[in-house]
């Protein structure tokens, strides 16, 4: 058993596809309409196309804006990436305008920094060893 998918919501799709490929260098796998101004909206990896699909969803239910909110106010990450270099990725990061809310911190064996998507979300990036 492996991971096939997971999601994000994402208050705006069209924005979000834009900093998930343009900004976080992610690549769009699925654009498929699904009604109304919806879509089957995937990004994977460059370095594994044929991997885990991050669904960039739209967070219009009811459940889902408390939700978001309620991790945002507590600093709790919506996803978490694995990066080689915590530290370049920040400064690469930090160079085209990403906010971050948590700079690199070192925790034992694992460095993590935490970035907002702009669409809602707070998102962690982690470097292991």
């Amino acid at each position: 058993m492996k991971i096939h998918l997971t999601s994000v919501f994402v208050d705006d799709q069209e924005k979000a596809l834009r900093f998930y490929t343009d900004v976080l260098g992610f690549v769009k796998k699925y654009d498929v309409p699904m009604g109304g101004e919806d879509r089957w909206l995937t990004v994977v990896s460059p370095e594994d196309p044929g991997g885990t699909e991050l669904l960039l969803e739209p967070d219009r239910h009811r459940a889902v804006g408390p939700y978001k909110t309620a991790l945002v106010e507590d600093g709790i990450p919506a996803a978490a990436f694995a990066v080689d270099d915590v530290r370049a990725e920040f400064d690469r990061l930090r160079g085209l305008g990403v906010r971050f809310t948590q700079e690199p911190v070192e925790m034992g064996p694992v460095t993590t920094a935490v970035l907002d998507d702009t669409c809602g979300n707070l998102i962690q990036i982690a470097q292991a060893g």
